[in-house]
């Protein structure tokens, strides 16, 4: 019956209900004979399901995978009786010691054989010949259910030769449509599912491991492992129940991709720049997650046939990229460019912002192929205040990728400014090639603003007109070889300097009108003859 994404298990679940039950079932220590370990179980279940419980949970927490025997099969007993007397097994005693167990607390119960994307499961692999995995089905409430008391028991390490106990609840009364995703068996009937998949779908379908299911991840596209790249792209995205955040790697890193944050999931667009077979990992981790563990959720493999020199990104750009849910949290509301990537034709753009309170920003502009410096990754970006918008002003040095990183802080606290997140910025146009902004001092106060000139270097032997936007002001000086005031006007200050015998172009102001001295707020650059 089909999935509605509300629950992970077939029939309604309290676990904490669970919890005494549980606690109870840990405890109980019988080796002598089933029946008497069943008995022992059984004081404290009352319900069927109870008696389920109780049962799965005594040999989740005590039965060992047996690595040895796997190895040796003709050494190894998988009679209930001699499992439950050495403490360990293959998947084949877990589920005749459970079924053995439920018989006895008179509940119907099957072992079922079929295949696993277990242990050594290959991405896209082919199922041939016998079976590989035993797990049960047993009868609650009018209707089968499925678990899996080998996986619900822990883990082996990838050479097979250890075994760690780590409880998994997921294998516990796990719905169908979910089971299937790893569970395969003889008897199709037994999938209670309707329609049956078939091997072909079940070899074909994308592996979720059940991190996926237990961080509230819903679905992934595309649904098969293996993706072909289109034009040199291959796009994947996830939707879960809440604020996650996500991570990926392409062959060990997560230069190659465009993934974007949405509230229920995300997006990644992939553009591997080899040719041949890539493995693509992604990571997830609840959003409320304080230690920075993210657990892999999916795997696949990517066949790309050509390269899109294009997507080449610069390797500032950190993942993910363009706003989000995340960057919202931090107060950056209402984005203009709700996108990852932001399209120049002339190399000049602009994002805006409304602000949360108290936000002082930074942002700067990085390529691979420029050498700007610290300075000057900051000015060829230009922050204007109005209110709580914020703009900032673009003005890129040359074509190209560029990384524009955000960061910020709250004005009261005194210290670093944190990373925020970053946009892609990209200009095919060649003549593009602006100057710097000017550099502005530390009197140059946040919701000040230039008109006019924009530009960090002047042309020389000129008149060039001033318009500044300033406040709380007596007077304003433009000192260049000699000095011209600018005079007020409806709030701007407006006036005109000749830039002939000079290099550097000051703006000073005067605070009060009784101070004899001037602070300089800006310092304009003057072309070389």
């Amino acid at each position: 019956y089909p999935w509605d994404k509300s629950s992970l298990k077939s029939m309604p679940v309290d676990l904490q209900q669970f919890e005494k039950l549980d606690a109870y079932a840990l405890k109980v220590n019988v080796k002598n004979s089933v029946e008497e370990l069943v008995k022992a179980l059984l004081k404290q279940a009352r319900t069927d399901l109870e008696k389920v419980r109780a049962i799965w949970m005594w040999i989740c927490h005590h039965i060992e995978y047996d690595v040895v025997g796997y190895h040796n099969k003709s050494q190894l007993s998988c009679k209930p009786i001699d499992v439950l007397q050495t403490g360990k097994s293959i998947c084949e005693g877990y589920a005749g010691l459970f079924e053995q167990m439920c018989s006895i607390a008179g509940i119907q119960c099957m072992k079922l054989l079929g295949y696993s994307k277990g242990y050594g499961y290959k991405m896209g692999q082919t199922f041939t010949g016998d079976s590989d995995h035993a797990w049960n089905a047993v009868y609650l409430d009018g209707r089968w259910h499925l678990l899996d008391s080998t996986w619900g028991s822990g883990a082996v390490d990838d050479s097979f030769t250890k075994f760690t106990f780590r409880y998994n609840e997921f294998y516990f009364l796990t719905h169908p449509a979910l089971f299937i995703n790893n569970h395969f068996p003889d008897n199709s009937n037994w999938q209670l599912l309707k329609p049956t998949l078939t091997l072909k779908e079940f070899e074909n379908n994308m592996l979720h491991n059940s991190n996926f299911y237990m961080l509230g991840l819903l679905t992934a596209h595309p649904e098969t492992a293996v993706i072909q790249t289109v034009n040199g792209k291959a796009s994947v995205s996830v939707d879960c129940r809440s604020a996650t955040l996500f991570t990926f790697k392409l062959k060990g890193t997560d230069e190659h991709g465009l993934m974007t944050l949405k509230k229920h999931g995300m997006k990644l667009d992939i553009y591997p720049q080899k040719t041949g077979s890539h493995k693509l990992q992604i990571f997830a981790k609840p959003s409320k997650a304080s230690e920075d563990v993210y657990k892999c959720v999916l795997e696949y493999v990517v066949e790309c046939k050509s390269v899109d020199k294009a997507m080449r990104f610069p390797k500032d750009l950190h993942q993910p990229v363009g706003p989000s849910w995340f960057t919202e949290r931090q107060g950056f509301l209402r984005p203009s460019h709700p996108g990852p990537i932001i399209h120049t034709n002339d190399g000049r753009c602009s994002v805006t912002f409304t602000l949360g309170k108290d936000i002082s920003v930074l942002a700067s502009l990085h390529s691979d192929n420029s050498s700007l410096t610290e300075d000057m990754r900051r000015r060829h970006i230009m922050q204007i205040h109005r209110g709580n918008q914020i703009e900032l002003k673009i003005h890129l040095p040359h074509a190209g990728n560029f990384v524009l990183k955000i960061y910020a802080k709250k004005k009261s606290d005194p210290g670093n400014y944190d990373y925020i997140f970053n946009y892609l910025i990209t200009c095919l146009n060649t003549e593009a090639k602006w100057p710097a902004f000017p550099q502005s001092y530390t009197k140059w106060v946040e919701d000040y603003e230039i008109l006019e000139p924009l530009s960090g270097l002047l042309p020389a032997n000129r008149n060039v007109h001033f318009k500044l936007k300033m406040h709380g002001i007596a007077k304003v000086l433009v000192q260049a070889e000699n000095t011209y005031p600018l005079t007020q006007n409806r709030g701007y200050w407006e006036g005109t300097c000749n830039t002939s015998g000079c290099r550097e172009v000051f703006v000073m102001v005067h605070e009060n009108a009784n101070h004899s001295f001037y602070s300089h707020v800006l310092k304009y650059e003057v072309e070389t003859q």
